[in-house]
């Protein structure tokens, strides 16, 4: 296994890991303001919405590469957390989507490996739910007319291309198809309903491709791509537009225009962050500092 601190490659050991390593015009009424901050400071989470509600799971203190069962939930109209009942199992880097209103954690690492669990929080508590076929960390969770798709991922030494599909009532995988190149580390989000994969990594290179997958054609298409590469990136859509946020980088797709355009800077600069969109607000939630410390920072930006 391998854990990337920022894009300068800087790797770190612990416990065999390394730590949680367009257009220029900017909105003129961007502002970023502080939100309500995590417990802790964490990075690499797991994190989903439902409605109004962020969900977080999980993730490491990248000093130690401990990794974490903490479970909280963010009331973006009430701004404050809540604490719920920990993961059953202690998990970093994994992905996270809600269906229905359940959450669905998938894989990351535990501190026994690489795992193929994968845990369904229904308000009530965790139940287990069938494993994906492989085990994967630093992998993307998207869900798409009632169905969560696991993107690529790291795992057994190398990035992964495949594209697996949960049945969440049938509680059953498949393999749904393949990213066009194995890729890990990037950002994916539910776009005009298709699936859209920001950047990542492929090998020492920081990505700057886009692509989208249809579900229902089985079709690749190559998109525009971010003007500056990113990896560990968070990522939202707001109508028409996709956030990417990563470190100092703020980037936005305008469907509309099909093209990328530069935002405000964001005040902490973090990687292996999530990203959100609630009301028209967009959230920025954890990550990993470029001074080499994981943040329990939030951020917000009316868009």
């Amino acid at each position: 296994m391998r854990w990337r601190r920022s894009s300068s490659l800087v790797l770190a050991a612990v416990l065999g890991l390394g730590a949680c390593g367009g257009g220029e015009a900017a909105r003129p009424s961007e502002e970023w303001e502080r939100g309500p901050s995590l417990s802790s400071r964490r990075s690499y989470i797991a994190a989903a919405q439902v409605d109004a509600t962020i969900y977080v799971a999980g993730g490491m203190v990248g000093e130690t590469g401990r990794p974490l069962a903490t479970f909280q939930r963010l009331d973006t109209r009430r701004g404050a957390w809540e604490t719920l009942s920990p993961l059953p199992a202690p998990t970093r880097a994994a992905a996270a989507a809600a269906v229905d209103g359940v959450v669905y954690v998938i894989g990351g690492t535990t501190g026994e490996g690489n795992t193929r669990a994968v845990w369904a929080w229904d308000g009530d508590g965790w139940e287990p739910r069938a494993p994906m076929p492989a085990a994967r960390f630093n992998h993307e969770a998207v869900a798409v007319e009632g169905r969560v798709y696991v993107l690529g991922g790291f795992g057994d030494g190398q990035e992964h291309d495949e594209v697996f599909a949960y049945d969440p009532g049938a509680d059953r995988w498949e393999l749904a198809s393949h990213l066009p190149q194995p890729n890990h580390a990037f950002g994916a989000v539910a776009f005009r309903g298709e699936i859209w994969v920001l950047g990542g990594r492929r090998g020492e290179r920081i990505l700057d491709e886009v692509r989208s997958f249809d579900p229902e054609t089985q079709r690749w298409r190559s998109r525009p791509p971010l003007p500056e590469p990113m990896e560990l990136l968070g990522a939202a859509v707001s109508g028409d537009e996709i956030h990417a946020v990563w470190e100092s980088l703020y980037q936005w797709y305008d469907a509309s225009e099909g093209t990328w355009h530069r935002g405000a800077t964001p005040p902490v600069t973090r990687h292996a962050l999530q990203a959100f969109v609630a009301e028209g607000v967009l959230y920025t939630v954890g990550g990993c500092t470029t001074a080499l410390r994981d943040s329990p920072v939030v951020e917000r930006l009316e868009l």
